[in-house]
């Protein structure tokens, strides 16, 4: 079976009020964040953003964020609100002496996520603007995140002041930007797969979420192992099924279901019926086409690349 593209309008503008904002601010923002995350703060440029992962020791991913500096010494992460607070005191404990806030800013910004026409309505001011995947514009104060487009269709986080009217656009409902945000094989980590994956074993390295030149944080040696001495062994790919799917469910291959071949990471229903969903498993058991939901004898998945070239292919 094979996944077709998205035939259902896709455009609008959606309140992402399961996104939560954590902020750090002072003079060592860039460089403790810098020293935590998977990606580069230090030289992270004021029209620009970064996809960035929080690993513990093992390399296993306990949150994601698109981050991005208001200015020099102020930065937003944004990240699943389920995660927040765990987050949020994990990366707490290893300030110490560094001048740096962390606080959870999720009630003074409003963040939606805007599809189709409606991205260029929200930069159509900002003449020398290009929208390039993971650029920045700013408008006063507020911030035009550009993300991987869904199916060809342009996505971006538009993120402000509490109280800011929302952008102009049709309106989208949360499960449609659900969907969206699986169409681009770009996924977020959420609660139900905390410390399941490697970063790789979501893509991040081949989508700009990992920079392996920065020098050390919590997991780096895992991580830089896994892509440079040939131990990954999982991706992320793109399904669909026809019951529910939902993050954490495990997979099989029917031949070898003595342990699962893999995990739903994020998932959401399909507009023209069933679930569709980013998946990381073995490579082996998605060049077999056989892979099951639930059980050995669950539902076939229809399976698909992800929507980009893996650093492996560039």
């Amino acid at each position: 079976m094979i996944i077709h593209a998205m035939n259902t309008p896709f455009q609008g503008v959606a309140p992402l009020t399961h996104t939560g904002v954590i902020r750090a601010q002072g003079a060592d923002a860039a460089k403790f964040l810098h020293g935590q995350l998977t990606n580069d703060f230090s030289l992270l440029g004021l029209s620009e953003a970064r996809l960035a992962g929080f690993c513990n020791a093992k390399g296993r991913l306990q949150a994601s964020f698109v981050g991005f500096k208001r200015s020099h010494t102020d930065i937003l992460l944004l990240c699943s609100a389920d995660l927040l607070a765990t987050t949020l005191k994990r990366l707490s404990m290893f300030v110490l002496r560094s001048q740096v806030k962390l606080v959870d800013a999720s009630a003074d910004f409003v963040v939606y996520g805007l599809a189709g026409a409606s991205v260029a309505e929200a930069t159509r001011s900002l003449a020398e603007h290009q929208a390039q995947v993971w650029r920045k514009a700013d408008l006063d104060a507020i911030s035009v995140v550009h993300l991987y487009p869904a199916d060809g269709v342009p996505r971006a986080l538009w993120v402000a002041p509490a109280g800011t009217p929302a952008p102009a656009g049709p309106a989208l409902t949360t499960e449609q930007w659900a969907w969206g945000e699986v169409r681009s094989g770009i996924a977020t980590i959420t609660q139900p797969v905390f410390e399941a994956f490697v970063p790789q074993m979501l893509n991040y390295e081949s989508v700009g979420g990992v920079n392996f030149k920065k020098g050390c944080y919590p997991g780096q040696e895992v991580v830089a192992r896994s892509q440079f001495r040939g131990t990954l062994k999982r991706r992320a790919y793109l399904a669909h099924a026809d019951v529910e799917l939902k993050a954490g469910q495990e997979l099989f291959v029917p031949d070898d279901a003595s342990q699962p071949c893999g995990l739903v990471v994020q998932a959401a229903p399909a507009p023209e019926g069933g679930f569709d969903a980013i998946v990381s498993m073995q490579i082996s058991a998605y060049e077999s086409g056989s892979v099951r939901a639930l059980a050995e004898d669950g539902p076939l998945l229809a399976l698909q690349a992800a929507p980009y070239p893996l650093l492996a292919d560039i």
